[in-house]
C-alpha cells in the first residue's frame, strides 16, 4: 500500500462550518470561561479493522496550521483488529483547539475501519484471488472514494500478512490508484462498449486496437452468450489468451442462468468440483451463490471447464455482480476457480454501524467519563 494522504481540502479550510455547532459554541464558552488539556477516546460499537491514517494525518494538519501540541495515541498497528468499545485513538490537548474538530475526524474514521474490516473478510475467504476495488461510482464524491480506496487497500495488507492473500491489485480510477501500488487505474470494458461495438468480439477487436499493450478483459454477459462469445473472443485473440494476458469477464445479472446452465446442470457442476458445497446447510442466498442464477460457483466452474476443454487454460476468469463478504466466503468455501474479483461491495451496507465516537475522559489529568463509558478509561 502505497500514496500520500491529502489532508487539504477546500471544504475544510473553514472548520467552523462544517463541524457540528455546539462544538463550535462549545469553543468559544471554554475559551471565554478557561482552557484545559483533555483527552479524547474515540470507539466504534462493533469490531472493525484499524483505518485511521487519514484522520490521524488530517488532525496533525489542522495542528501544524494552529501552531498547537496535540498528542494523538494509536492503539492498534494499521489493519489489526478493534473489538467494539475498544478505545481506538486517544487524543490530548487543549479543549479549545480540540473540540471543532470532533465532526470531521469522526467522518473519517467510521466508514473506513469498517470497509478495511469488509475488505479484510473477502480477501481472507479468497485468498488466491487478486481483488479489484469498483466501488468509485457508489460513492458520495471523491472524499468519499479516497477513503473508501484507503480502506480497502488496509484491509487487504493485512489479509496479505494474516493469510498470504493476494488481496486487491487495483481500482477503477486514476486518483486512487496509489493506494494500491499502481500508476493509473485499471479496468477495460463497461456494457455500453458492446453495445456500441455491436457484438462481443467487435468490441473486444476495437479495445484492442486502441490499447494493444494493456492486458484484455472482456465481458461476455451482454448478449446472454458467455460461452459463445467467450469460446469466439479466444478465437480470435490465441496469442493473449496463451499468454495469459487474455482474461473473461462474468457480470450476469441474477435474473437468469449463464448460458448452458439450469438449476440441474448447476447441481451437476459442484457435485463434479465441490460436492460438499451443496451437501452443507445454506442458506438461501448461499445456495443461489452456489447453484443459481447469475454469477454462482457454478457459473465459474462451467467457464472454467469449457476453456480448458477448448485449450485455454492460460485465460483467466474475473467475476464481479455483488461480490460481498458474505458472498466471497461462500465462493471460497468451494474454492471456485476465480482469478480476479471486480467489487464495491466492502463499502458499509449498515451505515449505522460506521458511526465512530468520541468522548473525553480525561481534564487536567483528572480521568473523568459519562457514566456508561468507564470502558474508555485508561488502564
Amino acid at each position: 500500500m502505497t500514496g500520500d494522504v491529502k489532508t487539504t481540502t477546500a471544504a475544510e479550510n473553514d472548520i467552523s462550518a462544517l463541524t457540528d455547532k455546539y462544538f463550535a459554541r462549545t469553543r468559544e464558552t471554554v475559551a471565554r470561561h478557561g482552557d484545559k488539556t483533555v483527552t479524547y477516546a474515540v470507539f466504534m460499537r462493533r469490531p472493525v479493522r484499524f483505518a485511521t491514517r487519514i484522520a490521524v494525518e488530517w488532525i496533525r494538519e489542522i495542528a501544524r496550521r494552529r501552531n498547537i501540541k496535540v498528542d494523538i495515541e494509536e492503539r492498534f498497528k494499521e489493519g489489526e483488529e478493534a473489538g467494539g468499545g475498544e478505545p481506538l485513538l486517544y487524543i490530548t490537548g487543549s479543549f479549545v483547539d480540540l473540540v471543532d474538530m470532533e465532526t470531521l475526524y469522526l467522518q473519517k474514521i467510521g466508514a473506513a475501519c469498517v470497509a478495511a474490516m469488509n475488505a479484510y473478510d473477502m480477501c481472507a475467504a479468497l485468498p488466491k484471488s487478486g481483488f479489484m476495488a469498483f466501488d468509485a461510482r457508489h460513492c458520495a464524491g471523491k472524499e468519499m472514494a479516497n477513503l473508501m480506496a484507503y480502506a480497502a487497500s488496509v484491509g487487504s495488507e493485512a489479509a496479505r500478512r494474516d493469510v498470504g492473500a493476494v488481496g486487491f491489485v487495483g481500482n477503477a480510477t486514476d486518483a486512487t490508484a496509489h493506494w494500491f501500488g499502481q500508476d493509473e487505474g485499471l479496468g477495460t470494458m463497461p456494457h455500453a462498449l458492446i453495445g456500441y461495438a455491436g457484438s462481443t468480439l467487435r468490441a473486444a477487436e476495437m479495445f484492442h486496437d486502441t490499447f494493444p499493450k494493456v492486458p484484455l478483459v472482456v465481458l461476455v454477459d451482454f448478449f446472454g452468450q458467455e460461452v459463445t462469445d467467450t469460446l469466439e473472443v479466444c478465437k480470435r485473440f490465441p496469442e493473449l489468451a496463451a499468454a495469459g494476458q487474455l482474461s473473461i469477464r462474468l457480470d450476469t445479472h441474477g435474473g437468469r442462468f449463464v448460458e448452458g446452465l439450469n438449476p440441474q446442470s448447476s447441481y451437476a457442476v459442484l457435485e463434479r468440483h465441490a460436492p460438499e458445497g451443496i451437501r452443507e446447510y445454506r442458506s438461501e442466498n448461499e445456495l443461489k451463490w452456489l447453484v443459481g442464477t447469475g454469477v454462482s460457483a457454478a457459473a465459474v466452474y462451467h467457464l472454467r471447464e469449457i476453456l480448458d476443454t477448448a485449450g485455454y487454460p492460460n485465460v483467466k476468469i474475473v467475476v464481479s455482480s455483488g461480490f460481498s463478504a458474505a458472498k466471497c466466503r461462500v465462493m471460497g468455501s468451494v474454492s471456485a476457480p476465480i482469478d480476479v474479483v471486480g467489487t464495491g461491495s466492502f463499502l458499509p451496507e449498515n451505515w449505522a454501524e460506521t458511526y465512530a465516537t468520541a468522548d473525553i475522559v480525561s481534564y487536567d489529568g483528572v480521568q473523568t467519563v459519562k457514566i456508561g463509558r468507564e470502558f474508555l478509561l485508561k488502564k
